[in-house]
């Protein structure tokens, strides 16, 4: 298949392409071609095309390449819009690089990744950090809540238990009221008692004295 495309003549650091027809399996530097075209100089930026043959060799069916296409273009040679140079190099070093990877992948036996997945790897690591942090807040909210709850059954439980001890004393000193007038009579009746015991001791014993004396009486006399 025939293309026109550059062809790099000159010395080192000093290049000088010429724009020719040549078979797309012939090597870019030093190789054969089937006509020159034109030349491009670019460090003065000269450049010349011959309008006539290129139209000709395209109408036979010979493709230009990329940078001989937007020559073509801008000398109005054939229209339509210019081809971005720098990205589609840098989208066939992706591609490259993507190819790479795959044959690499498959020779170790490991499944390639995609970009999609590589960015989620990346963006991976981020994910747990914002979730442990929002983790770390509830579980510190939560533990304040817990601690404030703990309190206040505490001052709840301290209200209850003084109030059961004053209801306690309360029902303490009622019942030692109650009790009160109660002593002073069972301390009567105790006394009562211990009179009357007193007392019915005392019975016999005169009886018995009285008893003596008529007999201590009677002896006197007899004597």
């Amino acid at each position: 298949m025939l293309v026109i495309r550059l062809l790099r003549t000159g010395r080192k650091n000093q290049p000088f392409f010429k724009i020719v027809v040549t078979d797309k399996k012939n090597p870019p530097v030093g190789g054969r071609f089937v006509e020159e075209v034109g030349y491009w100089n670019p460090l003065t930026k000269e450049r010349r095309l011959n309008k006539e043959r290129i139209k000709y060799w395209l109408s036979v069916g010979a493709k230009p390449s990329e940078t001989v296409h937007n020559f073509l273009v801008s000398e109005k040679i054939i229209e339509g819009k210019k081809i971005p140079l720098h990205k589609t190099k840098k989208k066939k070093k992706e591609e490259t690089e993507s190819v790479e990877k795959t044959e690499a992948s498959k020779q170790e036996g490991v499944p390639e990744k995609t970009e999609k997945e590589e960015k989620e790897t990346e963006k991976a690591p981020e994910q747990p950090e914002t979730e442990k942090r929002e983790g770390e807040k509830l579980e510190a909210d939560k533990g304040e809540k817990e601690k404030r709850e703990a309190e206040t059954e505490k001052v709840e439980a301290d209200k209850v238990s003084e109030k059961g001890a004053q209801e306690k004393e309360a029902s303490k000193e009622e019942k030692e009221t109650e009790k009160a007038p109660e002593q002073p009579e069972t301390e009567k009746r105790e006394g009562e008692k211990a009179e009357s015991d007193e007392v019915e001791k005392e019975a016999p014993q005169e009886e018995k004295e009285t008893e003596k004396a008529p007999e201590q009486s009677s002896k006197e006399e007899s004597n």
